[in-house]
């Protein structure tokens, strides 16, 4: 148990960084002055955080509080490890559905975004649409040749969402390399499309990109993507 609450502890002090502001309580902003003090707050601060990101939001804070001093001073653990054990298993599996439930609902919004998108769209001129379901749009073309699926290629990218937030980007730094047929399906196909130097937009339906499991925010499930991708080169092709 000791073991268990000072992996806590350390996690959540590797994860500091935040931009969060006292939400009010016993102690007032001006109260927090020492060392030990804020990182005593930041503890319990990103503590909450985590919690209420996993729906833990219900939990009795003063409960919470009171298993904390119980572990620091070493007293008598109130409630068995047996019953602790699974009161946790419980609430995981309480907390899974309550994720399944809102990913799912989440996922069926993003659906309906999509469609709305993908339909107006593609009426746009010089707007193209594939039989997968890919949109794609030139905006430059380059004179060099066009890679295979088993190729490497070189490129410069910024990905957003719908609403355009952008949630990845090599503009500003080195290029990316890798195998095209090792990246999602819309990429593969799309830059496929393209010979070395051009620039192109992609719209990706979510079955070209992540699917219901992207890799995390604030790209959510079933999002459609848009991409700027330009091709640089092909570093390694097919023989």
């Amino acid at each position: 148990m000791k073991r268990v609450l000072a992996l806590l502890a350390l996690s959540l002090l590797v994860s500091l960084p935040m931009a969060c502001q006292p939400q009010g309580g016993d102690f007032e902003a001006g109260d927090i002055e020492t060392a030990e003090q804020r990182a005593a707050y930041a503890i319990g601060l990103n503590l909450g955080n985590n919690l209420r990101a996993q729906g833990g939001e219900d939990l009795d804070v003063d409960i919470i509080a009171q298993g904390l001093r119980d572990g620091l001073n070493e007293n008598e653990p109130l409630v068995s490890v047996e019953d602790m054990e699974a009161a946790i298993a419980e609430m995981n599996e309480i907390l899974a559905a309550r994720a399944n439930e809102m990913a799912t609902a989440e996922g069926e919004t993003n659906r309906a975004e999509a469609e709305a998108f993908f339909a107006e769209n593609g009426q746009r001129e010089g707007v193209t649409t594939t039989p997968s379901g890919l949109q794609y749009e030139v905006v430059e073309t380059g004179d060099g040749p066009l890679p295979a699926a088993t190729d490497i290629v070189r490129v410069h990218y910024r990905g957003t969402l719908l609403d355009g937030t952008e949630f990845d980007s090599s503009l500003g730094g080195e290029p990316v390399t890798f195998p095209l047929n090792q990246v999602i399906s819309g990429w593969t196909e799309g830059l496929q499309l393209m010979t070395v130097g051009s620039k192109f937009m992609f719209y990706l339906p979510a079955e070209l990109a992540y699917g219901s499991n992207p890799p995390g925010p604030p790209i959510g499930p079933d999002s459609a993507l848009i991409f700027e991708v330009e091709l640089l080169g092909i570093e390694s092709m097919q023989q």
